[in-house]
């Protein structure tokens, strides 16, 4: 497509709009792994988090048709996610004036990964449409949404610091996510045929309940332990 053509600019800001609307829930997961870190960590765990996802996303996307055929694929990207949603609610903060934990900016990027990598299985069939087949059209299109993905990420992280409630809020859209994306995996539909919005909504919210559930337990749980050192 030629780079001067309307269309192809047409393409890109389709690609561009795509991407911030799909982009989100990575948003939110990218200011949860992000927030364990010390303040000088944290600006340099969402950037590199972020390129890294936007890169393993442009090759997600040239395979994505193909991967989402696979049977099972969905329900492990699920239950991955279940378990990095409670992973980041669990996580103990510590009390104002103690001395905070440094987290692994490497084990933040490695979550960033992993979690964006579930979340996108969907996400990059509607970016691959906008692209119609262009590697060097897709490829713009999305590195040009690192930044809109970095701010977004950064400016949650400062919400989360002022209302906690979206740390558990962030999670619970996890599980959701995860809830929907096992009802719908390949295998499921292939024994039970398609499963109604209903029902799907329902897996979502039974997740979603699950994460806070369990994340919130287990984070109780380390403070008693705490206490009783």
């Amino acid at each position: 497509m030629d780079i001067t053509s309307a269309a192809f600019w047409a393409a890109l800001g389709s690609i561009i709009l795509a991407n911030i609307i799909l982009s989100g829930d990575n948003a939110v997961v990218i200011a949860l792994a992000a927030r364990s870190l010390a303040p000088h960590q944290q600006t340099k765990a969402i950037f590199w988090g972020s390129a890294a996802a936007i890169v393993m996303r442009i090759v997600l996307t040239l395979i994505a048709v193909e991967m989402l055929k696979w049977p099972y694929l969905k329900i492990v990207g699920g239950l991955l996610l279940l378990y990095i949603g409670v992973s980041l609610l669990s996580e103990e903060e510590g009390e104002e004036g103690e001395h905070k934990e440094i987290g692994s900016m490497m084990a933040a990027i490695r979550t960033i990964l992993v979690a964006d990598l579930v979340m996108s299985l969907d996400n990059v069939l509607a970016v691959a449409a906008a692209a119609k087949g262009d590697t060097v059209l897709l490829v713009i299109g999305l590195a040009v949404s690192i930044p809109l993905i970095i701010f977004g990420s950064t400016l949650l992280l400062k919400v989360m610091d002022r209302f906690p409630i979206i740390i558990t809020l962030g999670a619970a859209l996890l599980g959701f996510l995860a809830g929907e994306m096992m009802f719908t995996d390949p295998a499921v539909t292939a024994h039970f045929g398609e499963i109604s919005h209903e029902i799907v909504n329902t897996a979502g919210a039974v997740g979603a309940f699950l994460v806070v559930a369990v994340g919130l337990w287990l984070q109780r749980r380390t403070r008693n332990s705490s206490a009783t050192a």
